[in-house]
Protein backbone atom coordinates (compact mmCIF):
# COMPACT_ATOMS: atom_id res chain seq x y z
CA UNK A 1 0.00 0.00 0.00
CA UNK A 2 1.35 3.40 -0.96
CA UNK A 3 2.16 6.04 1.60
CA UNK A 4 -0.40 8.81 1.96
CA UNK A 5 -0.78 12.22 3.52
CA UNK A 6 -0.68 11.90 7.30
CA UNK A 7 1.61 8.84 7.29
CA UNK A 8 5.06 8.92 8.82
CA UNK A 9 8.05 7.97 6.71
CA UNK A 10 9.26 4.42 7.27
CA UNK A 11 12.56 3.77 9.00
CA UNK A 12 15.00 3.31 6.12
CA UNK A 13 18.69 4.03 5.61
CA UNK A 14 19.85 5.95 2.56
CA UNK A 15 23.41 6.38 1.32
CA UNK A 16 24.21 10.07 0.99
CA UNK A 17 27.22 11.24 -1.04
CA UNK A 18 29.71 13.31 0.93
CA UNK A 19 33.26 14.61 0.85
CA UNK A 20 34.53 11.46 2.58
CA UNK A 21 32.43 9.09 0.49
CA UNK A 22 28.90 7.77 1.04
CA UNK A 23 27.43 8.10 4.52
CA UNK A 24 24.54 6.08 5.91
CA UNK A 25 21.67 8.36 6.98
CA UNK A 26 18.34 7.19 8.37
CA UNK A 27 15.01 8.80 7.65
CA UNK A 28 14.98 9.98 11.27
CA UNK A 29 18.32 11.75 10.82
CA UNK A 30 17.22 13.38 7.58
CA UNK A 31 13.61 14.34 8.30
CA UNK A 32 12.86 14.62 12.02
CA UNK A 33 12.46 18.17 13.29
CA UNK A 34 12.61 19.62 9.78
CA UNK A 35 10.31 20.61 6.95
CA UNK A 36 11.65 18.88 3.84
CA UNK A 37 10.68 18.72 0.20
CA UNK A 38 11.49 15.26 -1.14
CA UNK A 39 11.10 14.41 -4.78
CA UNK A 40 11.82 11.06 -6.39
CA UNK A 41 12.88 10.20 -9.89
CA UNK A 42 13.14 6.89 -11.73
CA UNK A 43 16.83 7.44 -12.41
CA UNK A 44 19.65 9.95 -12.25
CA UNK A 45 20.66 11.37 -15.63
CA UNK A 46 17.56 9.97 -17.36
CA UNK A 47 16.09 12.56 -19.76
CA UNK A 48 13.00 13.75 -17.87
CA UNK A 49 14.73 13.55 -14.50
CA UNK A 50 17.86 15.41 -15.59
CA UNK A 51 16.40 17.95 -18.01
CA UNK A 52 12.93 18.65 -16.57
CA UNK A 53 12.45 17.53 -12.98
CA UNK A 54 15.67 18.37 -11.10
CA UNK A 55 16.24 21.78 -12.75
CA UNK A 56 12.90 23.11 -11.48
CA UNK A 57 13.79 22.33 -7.87
CA UNK A 58 17.23 23.85 -8.28
CA UNK A 59 15.79 27.02 -9.83
CA UNK A 60 13.09 27.33 -7.15
CA UNK A 61 15.25 26.51 -4.11
CA UNK A 62 14.99 30.07 -2.73
CA UNK A 63 11.20 30.02 -3.19
CA UNK A 64 10.96 26.85 -1.08
CA UNK A 65 13.22 28.34 1.61
CA UNK A 66 11.00 31.46 1.68
CA UNK A 67 8.02 29.19 2.42
CA UNK A 68 9.74 27.64 5.43
CA UNK A 69 11.31 24.58 3.82
CA UNK A 70 14.54 23.57 5.57
CA UNK A 71 15.89 21.27 2.85
CA UNK A 72 15.22 19.93 -0.62
CA UNK A 73 16.14 16.30 -1.25
CA UNK A 74 15.97 13.99 -4.24
CA UNK A 75 16.00 10.21 -4.18
CA UNK A 76 16.51 7.66 -6.91
CA UNK A 77 17.22 3.96 -7.14
CA UNK A 78 20.86 4.56 -7.99
CA UNK A 79 24.08 4.03 -6.08
CA UNK A 80 25.63 6.91 -4.11
CA UNK A 81 28.44 7.37 -6.64
CA UNK A 82 25.97 7.97 -9.47
CA UNK A 83 24.01 10.34 -7.23
CA UNK A 84 27.23 12.24 -6.38
CA UNK A 85 28.09 12.53 -10.08
CA UNK A 86 24.57 13.75 -10.82
CA UNK A 87 24.74 16.36 -8.06
CA UNK A 88 28.03 17.61 -9.45
CA UNK A 89 27.00 17.56 -13.13
CA UNK A 90 23.71 19.35 -12.45
CA UNK A 91 25.22 22.11 -10.33
CA UNK A 92 22.97 21.09 -7.44
CA UNK A 93 25.73 19.94 -5.12
CA UNK A 94 25.29 21.65 -1.76
CA UNK A 95 21.85 22.98 -2.72
CA UNK A 96 19.85 19.76 -2.94
CA UNK A 97 20.62 16.62 -0.92
CA UNK A 98 20.95 13.50 -3.07
CA UNK A 99 19.70 10.32 -1.37
CA UNK A 100 20.77 7.03 -2.93
CA UNK A 101 18.18 4.26 -2.60
CA UNK A 102 20.34 1.71 -4.39
CA UNK A 103 18.30 -1.37 -3.53
CA UNK A 104 14.91 0.38 -3.76
CA UNK A 105 14.38 -0.15 -0.02
CA UNK A 106 12.74 3.26 0.45
CA UNK A 107 10.74 3.05 -2.79
CA UNK A 108 9.30 -0.29 -1.68
CA UNK A 109 8.74 0.83 1.92
CA UNK A 110 6.61 3.78 0.78
CA UNK A 111 4.84 1.63 -1.83
CA UNK A 112 6.00 3.80 -4.71
CA UNK A 113 8.26 1.40 -6.56
CA UNK A 114 8.13 1.15 -10.35
CA UNK A 115 8.95 -1.97 -12.33
CA UNK A 116 10.92 -0.63 -15.29
CA UNK A 117 12.26 -4.05 -16.28
CA UNK A 118 10.72 -3.75 -19.73
CA UNK A 119 13.16 -0.86 -20.33
CA UNK A 120 16.16 -2.71 -18.85
CA UNK A 121 16.10 -0.61 -15.68
CA UNK A 122 14.75 -3.10 -13.11
CA UNK A 123 12.92 -1.84 -10.04
CA UNK A 124 12.98 1.94 -9.72
CA UNK A 125 11.00 4.63 -7.92
CA UNK A 126 7.87 6.21 -9.25
CA UNK A 127 8.17 9.92 -9.92
CA UNK A 128 6.64 11.91 -7.08
CA UNK A 129 7.10 14.86 -4.77
CA UNK A 130 6.16 15.24 -1.14
CA UNK A 131 6.45 17.66 1.72
CA UNK A 132 7.55 15.99 4.93
CA UNK A 133 7.10 17.89 8.18
CA UNK A 134 8.92 16.35 11.15
CA UNK A 135 8.80 12.91 9.52
CA UNK A 136 5.12 13.03 8.46
CA UNK A 137 3.88 13.46 4.91
CA UNK A 138 1.78 16.63 4.54
CA UNK A 139 1.65 16.87 0.73
CA UNK A 140 2.05 14.07 -1.84
CA UNK A 141 1.85 14.26 -5.63
CA UNK A 142 2.54 11.09 -7.65
CA UNK A 143 2.86 11.11 -11.43
CA UNK A 144 0.62 8.75 -13.39
CA UNK A 145 3.18 8.59 -16.22
CA UNK A 146 6.88 8.15 -15.34
CA UNK A 147 8.02 10.27 -18.30
CA UNK A 148 6.07 13.33 -17.08
CA UNK A 149 7.10 15.75 -14.35
CA UNK A 150 3.99 17.87 -13.99
CA UNK A 151 2.12 16.92 -10.79
CA UNK A 152 5.47 16.49 -9.03
CA UNK A 153 7.15 19.59 -10.45
CA UNK A 154 8.62 22.29 -8.23
CA UNK A 155 6.09 24.79 -9.54
CA UNK A 156 3.16 22.53 -8.66
CA UNK A 157 4.52 21.63 -5.23
CA UNK A 158 5.09 25.30 -4.38
CA UNK A 159 1.34 25.89 -4.88
CA UNK A 160 0.66 23.44 -2.03
CA UNK A 161 2.80 25.31 0.48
Amino acid sequence: MAIKVGDRLPDVTFRVPGEDGPAAKTTAELFEGRKVVLFAVPGAFTPTCHKNHLPGYLARAADFKAKGVDAIMVTAVNDPFVMAAWANASGAEGKIAFLADGSAEFARAVGLELDASAFGMGIRSKRYAMVVDDGAVTVLSVEDTPSKAEQSSAETLLKHL
